[in-house]
């Protein structure tokens, strides 16, 4: 699971790096694509964060 969503995570930046390459280039609003792009970096990195962690003894 981890590795899908890893690669699926890094087509989407790559996807999302050219839409915002072409809103520098006023052909795409930037206010679209900006989001987008932060959007799927915060969803790769919170894949590669998540592991097990510690939650105390209960």
């Amino acid at each position: 699971m981890r590795k899908i969503g890893l690669i699926s995570g890094s087509i989407m930046i790559i996807i999302t790096f050219g839409l915002n390459i072409f809103g520098l280039m006023r052909l795409i609003p930037l206010y679209i694509t900006t989001p987008l792009l932060f959007l799927s970096l915060l969803v790769t990195l919170s894949i590669l964060n998540n592991r097990n962690r510690f939650k105390g003894f209960k």
